[in-house]
Order: C-alpha cells, then sequence, then structure tokens
C-alpha cells in the first residue's frame, strides 16, 4: 500500500518509477517523446503534465495541485496520445515509453470545453459579487475557452445552504466542481480529515460527518482547503463590513496590528511577485483608510519569546535542579491557533505541554485594552482592536470566550491578508505606490526575531537568539554568525538542533533573576530542539513521542499548523506554493537582516514595558493575568 509520503512525491520520483529508470534501455533513464511534433527526452515515470511543464507547453488544469497528491478527478487537463482510443489525463499519465502527445487537437479542445459547460451547469452563483471574481480557476478557463453561454442549462436556485457555524471558514457547496482538491488538503496534506465525498453519481457532494456545520466537527480552521480550492465553495469569514463601520464611528479608536507574513504576501494582490515586503508601504494605506493607530505584531512577537522563553527556563530548572516530576517536557510551542486546536482534538493529554503564553496577537490585544487604553486615556470600550493575520484560524482564536482578560473582547476583529487587499482596493489605493511610514508608538519597534515568526522555524529561532544570549552571557552574533540559526530553518517537515550549553555560561539577566538564582545547573547541558510545520508533520512527531522516540528527550518543540508556517497561512493570497512561499520567505529574512534590533529581549519597547507596567517581570502574576492562558482536558481554554 502507498503511503501518504507517496501521494505528495512527483510521479517521477516515486520508488516503483525510480526502479522502471533504472532498469530502462533508454540511455541515462531518458525516454523519447513527441510533443506537438516537437521532440523531447524526459525521465522516465515523469507525467505527460510535469513533461509538458518542463518544455514550456501550457495544460488547463483544475484538481491538480503542486501541494497535493494526483486525482485525475476533473479530466480538463486530456490529451491525445497517438494510438489510444480515447484522450487520456495528463496529470495522472506517468511516461515509460515513447509516446507521440497532441495538447490542443480538435478532439482535445472540444473534450475540454465540454467538461467546462458541464461544471459550470452545475455551479451556481454570480460571479460579479464573488470574492474570487477576476482569481476563480473556473472562470479563467470558461474565457481561456471562449465560454459564453450555458450549452447544458445552469442552475437557478441554489442547492445548498451556506454553512456559516464557523468563525474561520465559510462554505457554499453551491460552488464547488467537486475536484476534491480541498478533500485531499484535509485527510492527505493535513491529516485531520474533517472533508470528504458523500453519495454517488448526480448526488455526489462534498461534505463533512454526518452532514454537520463546520463548527460542530475537527475542523482547526487552518484554512488550507481554501488556499487550494479553484473557486469560492471555500472562503474566510470576512468582517469587513463591520470594521468599516468602526472606522466610520467617530465615537470608536479602531486600532489594527499587521503580523509579518502579510506584509511579505499582500503585494501579490497587487500584480507583484512573490517576495515583495511591503511594511512601510501598508502603514501608510492603513492610515488612510482611516485606521487610528497602526501597531506592529512583531512588539508582541518579541513579548511572546520573553515570556516563552522564561516559561521554558522555569520547567527546566524544576525538572533539573527540583526533580519536579510534574513538569510537562518539551514544551510545545503554542501560537499557532490551528496547532492548538489540533492538539486539543487528537492529542489532549499532551495539552499541558503547550506553552502557557498566548499567541502574539492575543497578548496584544490584551495590552492594547489595559496598558495602551491607560496611557492614551481611551475608555477600552470605545477601543475596536483589529489584527491582520495570514491565518483564518486567528479568527477562531480572537473569538474564544476565554480571551477576554482586559476585560473586554481583547482582539475585535480578525483579518486575512485577502481581506484587508480588499478593503484597500475599495479605497481607491494602489498599495505598491504608497509611500513608506513607520508604526506607531508605543508599539512602534521591533525586532528582527520578531519579523522572522512569520516563517516555520522562525519561532525556535527568536527563542534561541535569546535563550542562548541569556544563559551563555555571550552575543548571539558571537555563537551563530549574524545571529541567524540556519540549522533550523528551511520547509523540511521537520527539523531538529542540538545547542550545547557548554561549561562556560554568563549572569543573569536583571529581567528574569527573579526566576533562577545563577546557571550552574545547565552547564555542559545540551538543549534538543525540533520544528515541524503542517499538522500532518506535527503527527509524526506527537506519535514519535507517544512512543518513547527522539522527540520525546526535545525540550522545546515549534508547531506551526499551516505548511511554511504563517507564510502558507489559510488567509494569504492565493495561489499557493512551495515556491511562492518559500519567496515569502526569503522577504522575511531579508527584512530581519536590514534591522537594527534582531533579539526580542532588545527591544526597547518590550524592557519598557516591563520596567513601567508588568514590573514583577515575565511570568509573574500581571503577566500570567494578561499574557497567558491554561488548557484543559476539555479542549478548552481558561483564564
Amino acid at each position: 500500500m502507498e503511503s501518504r509520503d507517496d501521494f505528495r512525491t512527483p510521479v517521477s520520483q516515486q520508488p516503483h518509477f525510480v526502479e522502471i529508470a533504472k532498469n530502462t534501455s533508454a540511455i541515462g533513464g531518458l525516454v523519447s517523446i513527441q510533443i506537438d511534433e516537437k521532440k523531447h527526452f524526459v525521465p522516465i515515470g515523469t507525467t505527460i503534465l510535469e513533461a509538458c511543464k518542463q518544455v514550456g507547453v501550457s495544460i488547463p488544469t483544475l484538481c491538480h495541485h503542486e501541494d497535493l497528491c494526483i486525482a485525475g478527478l476533473c479530466r480538463i487537463c486530456v490529451v491525445e496520445i497517438e494510438g489510444m482510443k480515447t484522450l487520456q489525463s495528463s496529470c495522472t499519465f506517468p511516461i515509460t515509453q515513447p509516446i507521440k502527445i497532441k495538447t490542443s487537437s480538435p478532439n482535445v479542445r472540444k473534450a475540454r470545453r465540454h467538461i467546462i459547460d458541464l461544471m459550470l451547469s452545475e455551479h451556481y452563483g454570480e460571479c460579479y459579487t464573488c470574492f474570487r471574481n477576476g482569481n476563480c480557476e473556473l472562470q479563467t478557463l470558461a474565457k481561456e475557452y471562449g465560454v459564453d453561454s450555458f450549452t447544458f442549462g445552469h442552475i437557478e436556485k441554489p442547492k445548498y445552504e451556506i454553512d456559516k457555524s464557523s468563525y474561520a471558514v465559510v462554505r457554499d457547496m453551491n460552488k464547488c466542481v467537486l475536484c476534491r482538491r480541498c478533500v485531499r488538503t484535509c485527510i492527505d496534506l493535513q491529516e485531520v480529515g474533517v472533508l470528504e465525498a458523500i453519495g454517488r453519481g448526480a448526488q455526489t457532494h462534498i461534505s463533512t460527518f454526518l452532514e454537520k456545520p463546520l463548527a460542530d466537527v475537527i475542523c482547526i480552521n487552518c484554512g488550507q482547503c481554501i488556499n487550494r480550492c479553484p473557486t469560492s465553495a471555500l472562503r474566510a469569514n470576512d468582517p469587513s463590513d463591520e470594521i468599516w463601520a468602526a472606522i466610520d464611528d467617530p465615537t470608536k479608536h479602531v486600532v489594527i496590528q499587521t503580523a509579518p507574513s502579510p506584509r511579505a504576501a499582500i503585494g501579490e494582490e497587487f500584480g507583484l511577485g512573490a517576495g515583495h515586503s511591503m511594511t512601510g508601504q501598508l502603514n501608510t494605506a492603513l492610515k488612510r483608510i482611516g485606521f487610528d493607530k497602526v501597531f506592529d505584531t512583531n512588539f508582541a512577537a518579541d513579548l511572546t519569546i520573553v515570556e516563552e522563553g522564561t516559561e521554558l527556563i522555569i520547567r527546566l530548572y524544576k525538572a533539573l535542579v527540583l526533580n519536579d516530576n510534574s513538569v510537562k517536557l518539551p514544551q510545545f510551542t503554542s501560537c499557532s491557533p490551528g496547532w492548538v486546536k489540533y492538539i486539543e482534538h487528537f492529542y489532549p493529554e499532551y495539552l499541558d505541554h503547550l506553552s502557557t503564553a498566548k499567541s502574539p496577537q492575543q497578548m496584544f490585544g490584551a495590552l492594547i485594552k489595559t496598558f495602551y487604553a491607560k496611557q492614551a486615556k481611551i475608555d477600552p470600550a470605545n477601543i475596536v482592536s483589529v489584527a491582520l493575520m495570514p491565518c483564518s484560524a486567528k479568527k477562531f482564536e480572537c473569538n474564544r470566550p476565554e480571551m477576554q482578560s482586559s476585560g473586554y473582547k481583547d482582539v475585535d476583529f480578525g483579518l486575512t491578508t485577502r481581506e484587508l487587499a480588499k478593503m484597500i482596493k475599495e479605497a481607491g489605493i494602489n498599495l505598491p505606490e504608497m509611500p513608506k511610514s513607520n508604526f506607531d508608538d508605543p508599539f512602534g519597534d521591533a525586532s528582527g526575531a520578531g519579523l522572522i515568526f512569520g516563517a516555520t522555524g522562525g519561532v525556535m529561532e527568536a527563542a534561541i537568539r535569546t535563550i542562548a544570549e541569556f544563559i551563555t552571557g555571550d552575543k548571539v552574533e558571537d555563537i551563530f554568525e549574524n545571529a541567524n540559526v540556519l540549522n533550523i530553518r528551511g520547509f523540511e517537515g521537520i527539523r531538529y538542533m542540538e545547542i550545547p550549553i557548554g561549561n562556560k555560561t554568563g549572569p543573569v539577566p536583571e529581567l528574569i533573576r527573579h526566576i533562577v538564582p545563577n546557571w550552574d545547573w545547565l552547564k555542559n547541558f545540551t538543549i534538543k530542539v525540533a520544528v515541524a510545520h503542517g499538522t500532518a508533520n506535527a503527527k509524526k512527531i506527537m506519535n514519535d513521542i507517544k512512543l518513547g522516540g527522539k522527540f520525546s528527550e526535545c525540550h522545546f518543540i515549534e508547531f506551526m499548523a499551516c505548511p511554511g508556517g504563517c507564510l502558507g497561512g489559510g488567509g494569504q493570497p492565493i495561489p499557493t506554493s512551495s515556491e511562492i512561499r518559500k519567496k515569502r520567505a526569503e522577504a522575511i529574512y531579508a527584512e530581519d537582516l536590514s534591522l537594527q534590533i534582531r533579539k526580542s529581549h532588545d527591544n526597547p519597547n518590550v524592557i519598557k514595558l516591563y520596567k513601567e507596567f508588568i514590573k514583577e517581570g515575565p511570568c509573574s502574576k500581571l503577566s500570567h493575568k494578561l499574557l497567558h492562558t491554561h488548557y484543559t482536558k476539555r479542549g478548552k481554554y481558561i483564564a
């Protein structure tokens, strides 16, 4: 039986085709093929679709997505192969011998046109009012193939009720084309398994267990299904109308915090290629559309590192010095709400391993309606707090009833990258043309460590920069070149790293002197850390821990629900691919290198916060009230 890893591996690299290639008589494992009268050589086992991409021949696809397993369901990618009676789907056809392929013969064009006509006959909705208008793969195909009428008729009334039960994801199955990308995303890519094809023949549709609303099943709100849906059958729950209403209300003080990942991706919504950071331009645009203050989520990311790093030190001290057997190690990161919901559903017995530190979004929300409200002399009841995030799960997180430690709803609205781009366009602003401006005080400065939270491994790297400097007393730049912890970077599903402390330790920094008296107990100790992105990889680590494997010996593990981390979040621009996610990461790491402050504990605003507001320091009583939360085996937060 094939493993799920095989599903995500290109056909030409799968074991059975590699073996064919080794044993073939073709020179170098290559086979001669002819595509539209031109001769080419491709590796044995390459699919026709892959071969055409390699030589620059365009073939339309709909069910195919490079992040997902092969399906061959939509048949829009059919081609004609000499000697075969029927057309073949190019995405599923492996080349094992010389063949002649026609990609645009009369039969191929007619078949593709009929397939599009049939899809449109079952597709309900008005394109002009659809949020994917202009970025819908079915719409693009219809235009490309000249479909200007409904050959097979069309649905005049919706067949399915729109499911708006979830804070994060809206399902409109009237716009579904049964490509099953969402099913493969949920089952194979994320290994959650909320969605499945139900029924047979004309009754086939995509639904949940027992056709329950999305809010009532084990959906983790990651939104990866949205990013891969070719139409608008899946979309995020958009609060932009409510935000506009708040902006237009003179009695409301509307502030927004912006996370690093949207800033590295939002340019794609304005025609730029992947990999352009729009931080300064976005600040200006947000002020022009009416936000009273624009704050940097990286400030709260820096705060998260100080709190979460201190918590790790406390756990290690209790386990190694006080021999407290109740301490749970490894400590898991808790800033990805999709990951938190995943562990609540699938591994509730490990909830005590989660850091109690809130996510940067929620830490910031609590501070805006306490510390900031007091400084600005504004009634927190009149503050509307918006968070620009790359993540649909953040919408769910800010609506959890426990997230009201300020005495109010800490974050009022979670806004995705796509939704904010729409608001900016609605205001008549072309983002790339905006001049750059800075964030507003008192949260204007942040570090590069907070910035790299956006990429998988970024939280761990930020934590290492701080913890290594705290313990050794040396500058982290002297430990890792340019403070870059390269061993933890990358897009491998799981990464592991050991950090030997050595025999030299420094003095305990004043900030955490109330936590430990010295570092003697860590001399010659090795801190073991790991990183996983995507819940399929999280599952591998969790199962390894359950069996007492390698990762059970770790002390700190970063988990992100989405492939690529926040850069690949469910609220980011569509399309997504491994190459796009890599370019977004490059933009973030380049911006990190350009900053003067690159360590969370050096952020002057974080230092100021502890001196003026949370005076007892990280992990203190006030800190725990505002910046931390706890978990129970009932799968609920408790404040």
